[in-house]
């Protein structure tokens, strides 16, 4: 009884981390619902730059640095100093852009919403 107590326990465990990295996945039908509220100023599919950069291949991109686009020196100081886009960098912009990047342009105040954070991203990697 102890054996198949302890292999249940375990089998719960394992479920429980599969799902939470599914959740973690996001999606990215949600995500491109959510990216509306970003595409008036970028955009996702292509390089072309509009109002701000293009996020096209954005993850693992150093910030301040796709050509054409003219970054606030804010901006080109923290990808100078490493910033670069992954995860948690992207996720910790997206809360509050102002204060991960102090000086930025971009007047978009942030997402407040962690799930809509993830499906965003979900859909980000897919122009990757």
């Amino acid at each position: 009884m102890r054996y198949s107590t302890v292999l249940i326990g375990l089998s719960v465990a394992i479920l429980s981390v599969a799902g939470a990295r599914a959740q973690d996945a996001g999606d990215a039908t949600a995500g491109a619902t959510v990216f509306k509220k970003c595409a008036v100023c970028h955009v996702a599919d292509s390089d072309k730059n509009k109002v701000g950069p293009s996020l096209f291949k954005v993850m693992g991109r150093t910030a301040g640095t796709h050509p054409g686009f003219s970054y606030s020196p804010a901006m080109k100081a923290a990808g100078a100093a490493g910033l670069v886009w992954d995860t948690a960098s992207l996720r910790d912009y997206l809360h509050d852009p102002k204060a991960k990047v102090k000086g930025t342009k971009m007047a978009f105040p942030g997402l407040k919403d962690d799930k809509e954070i993830t499906d965003l991203e979900a859909y980000l990697n897919q122009y990757k």
